[in-house]
């Protein structure tokens, strides 16, 4: 619940801090807090000494790793939050699950029923929902690049995750390399772009928060928890309950009206999840069952 509180603050730190730093900036400085994090966390663990048995092979990995996140995720999520509201781009970036199954198609080789069609449609219209505004009928979007960017984003998630539960590294020690790569191609990109700035009190105050509670201490306390919860799965579906703290906090640090249409939205994304949830539960109960 630490974890899922901390995440649900992310949406309205992400927002006011494009108030005083571009996307970039925003990207740029909170992988390095991340990075600054993640490296005195594997010092104070063992001195480096696991990253030195590092193989050519698994930094190759990690350096694929780093670009698809924290470069290009959080690059591209940025800049969706720069162009919608920020209850929006929360709602939309929970359909990355749906983008996950799809994806397990062609990668996993897994099959995909009715049912799993069923969820699939649900979280997608939830998704409709939310970029329209409600206004399904004649489906004028409030802001289609925008749109496009937050869904992007989450392929690029869902595609860092699928690659992530390949890599049988411990956590912290592949985290800190995959930020160590997507830092260095934020500060490349930074450069080539000409947007370097020393931020003001306001703009490292947010950046700070963001490397700690989305991309550093927030992992580490979600590992513990999964690491210690007797059900693994039920713990997993806490964090679907963040996308609803953020409205909240959203609505009071923001200043944002909920929109009928984003809580709704957000209810048909979340519940085509939970569905898929359960199919795969049957699925795995039913092979225990026959094996």
């Amino acid at each position: 619940m630490l974890a899922v509180l901390f995440w649900s603050t992310v949406g309205s730190a992400f927002k006011l801090s494009l108030n005083y730093l571009n996307y970039t900036q925003v990207v740029f400085y909170a992988s390095l807090v991340a990075l600054i994090y993640l490296g005195g966390l594997r010092f104070f663990h063992d001195r480096f000494a696991s990253l030195k048995k590092t193989t050519a092979r698994e930094l190759a990995h990690s350096a694929l790793m780093g670009f698809l996140n924290p470069f290009a995720y959080y690059l591209i999520l940025l800049k969706a939050y720069s162009l919608l509201q920020a209850q929006e781009a929360v709602a939309l970036n929970y359909i990355w699950p749906m983008i996950l199954v799809l994806l397990s198609i062609p990668v996993l080789k897994q099959r995909i029923s009715l049912l799993n069609i069923v969820a699939l449609l649900i979280s997608f219209l939830g998704m409709l929902i939310i970029a329209t505004q409600g206004r399904l009928s004649t489906l004028t979007f409030s802001n289609p690049t925008g749109t496009a960017l937050a869904l992007l984003s989450a392929f690029f998630w869902a595609a860092y995750w699928l690659l992530n539960m390949k890599d049988k590294r411990e956590a912290t020690e592949k985290l800190l390399l995959n930020f160590g790569f997507g830092f260095l191609y934020t500060l490349i990109y930074i450069l080539i772009t000409n947007q370097w700035i020393w931020p003001g009190f306001e703009g490292r105050i947010g950046v700070i928060y963001i490397g700690l509670f989305e991309m550093g201490i927030t992992f580490v306390v979600w590992l513990k928890a999964l690491k210690y919860a007797n059900h693994t799965a039920k713990v997993s579906n806490l964090v679907y309950l963040s996308p609803f703290f953020s409205l909240f906090f959203i609505s009071i640090f923001v200043g944002e009206k909920i929109m009928i249409s984003t809580f709704l939205g957000l209810i048909l994304i979340i519940g085509g999840i939970l569905i898929q949830y359960f199919i795969d539960l049957r699925v795995k109960k039913s092979k225990i069952k026959h094996s």
